[in-house]
């Protein structure tokens, strides 16, 4: 087994969950990163835990099977609630032997299933969790490059001194934290402005999601005025959608168009009320990740990138008193900030085409 491997488990276990003895741990993960949950359980062993493995993840013959063969009617499962709620420590690890496995799956099936896990949702988010990814054939084919180099890609963004990740991004977070108001320009297609007030800004150095770098926070629902254009694509239910422009008013979309695949976008948006309004402001800080792969575990943590997210906002970022956007869905989709980009905080630019004030090479 590539030592690789082993430092990554060890990095999940004692970084991103904090494993303790007598922990009940699911690992949820396709059969193709069996290296990676093998490692795992060597290092659950040590430990003293209590691991079980599942298969649940998405892009999954069996999930296709199921969800083509089944009617929009969905309720929660029972025994796959249950098990999450006996759950210490939820690891999910993204891989896949082919990522367009659901393309073919109705999108608005996909939604009331969505809706319906929605409640196993709320509860993994209360364990301990951790969300990576094992660098398997068809992530590295659909990232355009060689396995081996995608491996190198993968490894090198997750086994890294994630203290020092922590406080290099930690600048931002003194920025953000106590601001009011950010606004994010980019070229003529992107105005968008919001109020983050009261709200709390995330350090994401590697816990719940693995890799990190980025930080992020959630804007006040009603305040997100102005337009939008996601110029990176994005993958969603085994499609891929382009050019994603969202046009808000008192927070909420009223108007919206995608280059490809405009249906998925139109019924990610119709999954609830919540769908049509922004629940996360991440802004990318990573630049070990310097390279675009069709992977949003990744992506959104680039530099010279943010990334917002319609749907769900985090509990941790949304303070006290103040609302949560609620919704079944949580999409992120990227903005390219490396040219002719700012990033404003109450009117001060805190980014330029990529580079933070706090950095070497910023031009006021």
């Amino acid at each position: 087994m590539d030592p690789r491997i082993r430092e990554h488990a060890e990095i999940i276990a004692n970084h991103s969950v904090d494993l303790q003895a007598g922990d009940n741990v699911v690992i949820d993960a396709h059969p193709v990163a069996e290296d990676l949950v093998v490692a795992l359980h060597e290092v659950i062993g040590d430990v003293g835990a209590n691991p079980v493995t599942t298969s649940q993840r998405t892009g999954k013959r069996q999930q296709r099977a199921y969800l083509r063969a089944a009617d929009d009617e969905f309720e929660t499962p029972a025994h796959e609630l249950a098990l999450i709620e006996e759950t210490d420590v939820y690891i999910a690890i993204r891989a896949s032997d082919n990522v367009t496995q659901t393309s073919d799956v109705a999108p608005e099936t996909s939604a009331a299933y969505q809706q319906a896990h929605r409640p196993i949702l709320d509860e993994r988010l209360s364990t301990r969790w951790c969300l990576t990814q094992y660098p398997a054939p068809a992530n590295a084919q659909l990232a355009e490059m060689s396995t081996e180099a995608y491996e190198n890609f993968v490894w090198d963004a997750v086994n890294k001194d994630w203290a020092a990740v922590r406080e290099h991004q930690g600048q931002m977070v003194e920025i953000l934290d106590p601001a009011d108001e950010v606004r994010i320009e980019s070229g003529d297609a992107t105005d968008l402005t919001m109020s983050v007030a009261g709200n709390r800004t995330i350090n994401d150095h590697g816990e719940h999601n693995l890799p990190g770098g980025e930080v992020f926070t959630a804007p006040v629902p009603d305040s997100v005025e102005g337009e939008v254009l996601f110029d990176m694509p994005l993958y969603h239910q085994g499609r891929e959608i382009t050019d994603v422009y969202l046009e808000f008013e008192d927070g909420t979309v009223v108007d919206h168009a995608a280059e490809k695949n405009e249906d998925l976008l139109t019924e990610v948006l119709n999954t609830d009320d919540g769908a049509r309004r922004i629940g996360e402001l991440g802004i990318g800080m990573n630049r070990d990740i310097d390279q675009f792969t069709y992977n949003m575990l990744f992506d959104e943590k680039m530099g010279d990138t943010v990334h917002m997210a319609v749907g769900r906002a985090y509990d941790e970022t949304v303070g006290e008193g103040n609302e949560q956007n609620d919704s079944a869905v949580h999409v992120d989709m990227i903005v390219d900030m490396s040219e002719d980009s700012v990033i404003e905080v109450d009117g001060e630019v805190v980014q330029r085409d990529g580079t933070f004030r706090f950095e070497d090479g910023f031009e006021e």
